[in-house]
């Protein structure tokens, strides 16, 4: 049994329609016709207003106005959470139906001066009713004057004279808690350090558990996760995607977008229209904005995916046409407002994940500048660029590494401090891993440049903390602190140092580190949370 009907009632031009029509757009519900169940019943009559009205004023003589609720129960599945009835006339209608559905039942009133009425009838086109010559012909019916009766007898009462559909969608959609009421379903994932964490793995291996993906940032960073017979690095899409294919895919307002390699990812994985939603204010990466940041992959280490440059240029150029994602015609198949999506999301109590970008360290307010990205990393930050308020946050996870990184800057300038630099040589030798292999591994998966590596540094870890409040922090590339713990499988199976390493990071942290990445592959990690 669908889990809310919301009857409608209201005279006629009072918006009752395109009510239903919105509430069907936003949250998926059924829009169930009582026209359409006349013109079913009596299929030689015609589709003029006049002849409707006629016909269920003889239905509701015949069955004492149980038509309607009749129709319901025949047509209802479960697969129907959201129905909503467009529309009912009399308050006999009303009774069966709240009889066969009990407390599912919402009945909502539409009302508008009789001024306002004509004038919007006046307007009105006839599409699929034919429409009468006036608002004062509509009238000459019975039953249709008798329809604002109903206002005494409904649970909600709008008055739609000075609002706009939009308004009334907002004013109905919140009494029935259609909006979530706050719940906290979002679950949000971010680096602690300067990126390449490995947020990706730990993103992709959460994905099956979420109906939702959320990505923010631009192409500067490159999630990796593991896939046989080879790896895949996203750039634009959650890192998800693939590993949960019936998730719903989220590009957020404040993402930074470049065509070419977003369409590539579309393509490659077969994301469906319908499946990917994004929002058509995000900004668009021009090659002009690539050419800019050439000199700061010199001088700072910046990857030089022009999204610095796009990110100004959206600040500094409101007045002169830039582009969003609303004005290429090869995305308009996935443009929607995202935070409609997400409405829906909270309406129907789906968990959502929201994948961050980089690392905290890197943070353009909280990061050591001007070695430094153009966004805020952080939580917050995250949060703003996906349009999703901090009361609908569940769960932080911070993901850290072993041994934080940052890229190794060209001609010998630096890519930020290290608090105290190491070199693969001496993280082989303490791991008992191949340093050619780290090496190797160790490149950035964006513009494929060498890592520098420190030790791990428990004041950013502090700081990070206090920035981001986790509630678990996920442990990724612990095989660097020993080979061996590639092999575990269960958190007794680390090595007793590495086991005493993460109870002082949960110290440091305030969280508990719930997940433990042990290697690169399907099985490597520990899982250790309790939610």
């Amino acid at each position: 049994m669908p889990s809310k009907i919301i009857l409608l009632s209201g005279p006629v031009s009072a918006g009752k329609t395109t009510l239903a029509r919105l509430l069907a757009t936003r949250f998926g519900a059924r829009h169930f016709k009582t026209w359409e169940v006349i013109r079913n019943l009596f299929p030689r009559a015609q589709s003029e207003r006049r002849v409707l009205q006629r016909r269920g004023e003889t239905l509701d003589r015949q069955t004492q106005g149980r038509w309607v609720a009749d129709a319901l129960v025949r047509q209802m599945t479960p697969d129907d959470p959201l129905v909503v009835v467009d529309a009912v006339r009399i308050r006999e209608q009303i009774v069966a139906i709240r009889r066969a559905f009990g407390s599912a039942v919402v009945h909502v009133h539409l009302l508008a001066p009789r001024e306002e009425l004509e004038r919007r009838y006046a307007k009105r086109p006839s599409t699929a009713i034919r429409e009468l010559t006036s608002y004062a012909a509509v009238l000459q019916n019975r039953t249709e004057r008798g329809v604002r009766r109903l206002e005494r007898i409904a649970d909600v009462l709008i008055d739609t004279k000075s609002c706009q559909p939009e308004d009334v969608l907002a004013r109905t959609a919140a009494y029935l808690g259609l909006y979530g009421r706050d719940a906290q379903l979002v679950d949000v994932i971010v680096g602690g350090q300067f990126g390449s964490e490995g947020k990706g793995h730990v993103a992709s291996y959460l994905a099956r558990e979420y109906d939702v993906l959320v990505r923010v940032g631009g192409p500067n960073a490159g999630h990796t996760v593991f896939r046989e017979p080879e790896t895949y690095t996203f750039h634009h899409l959650p890192s998800g995607t693939f590993r949960n294919e019936q998730a719903t895919l989220v590009i957020g307002p404040g993402a930074v977008i470049y065509p070419p390699i977003l369409l590539r990812e579309i393509a490659h994985h077969k994301v469906a229209a319908g499946r990917l939603f994004i929002d058509p204010r995000v900004m668009i990466i021009e090659e002009a904005d690539r050419m800019r940041e050439r000199p700061l992959v010199r001088e700072i280490g910046s990857t030089g995916q022009g999204v610095g440059a796009a990110t100004a240029r959206r600040i500094m150029g409101r007045y002169r046409g830039i582009k969003l994602a609303h004005d290429l015609r090869d995305l308009k198949p996935f443009l929607r407002e995202t935070l409609e999506v997400l409405e829906v999301a909270y309406a129907r109590g789906q968990r959502i994940l929201l994948e961050g970008t980089q690392g905290t360290g890197l943070s353009l307010y909280h990061g050591p500048y001007p070695y430094v990205t153009s966004r805020d990393t952080t939580v917050s930050g995250s949060l703003a660029e996906a349009g999703i308020p901090p009361r609908r946050v569940r769960k932080v996870i911070m993901v850290c590494r072993s041994y934080p990184i940052r890229v190794e800057s060209p001609r010998g300038r630096s890519s930020g401090p290290l608090s105290i630099p190491l070199n693969w040589t001496i993280i082989a030798k303490r791991s008992r891993l191949d340093a050619h292999t780290l090496r190797q591994a160790e490149r950035t998966s964006t513009t494929h440049r060498r890592r520098r590596v420190g030790e791990f540094d428990w004041d950013l870890l502090r700081k990070a903390a206090t920035l981001n409040s986790p509630t678990d922090v996920a442990l990724t590339f612990v095989d660097y602190l020993s080979a061996s713990n590639r092999d575990a499988r269960r958190f007794e199976q680390l090595t007793p140092e590495s086991i005493r390493f993460i109870q002082e990071v949960e110290r440091v942290s305030s969280a508990p580190v719930s997940l433990i990445s042990t290697r690169f592959d399907y099985r490597s990690i520990i899982d250790r949370r309790q939610w």
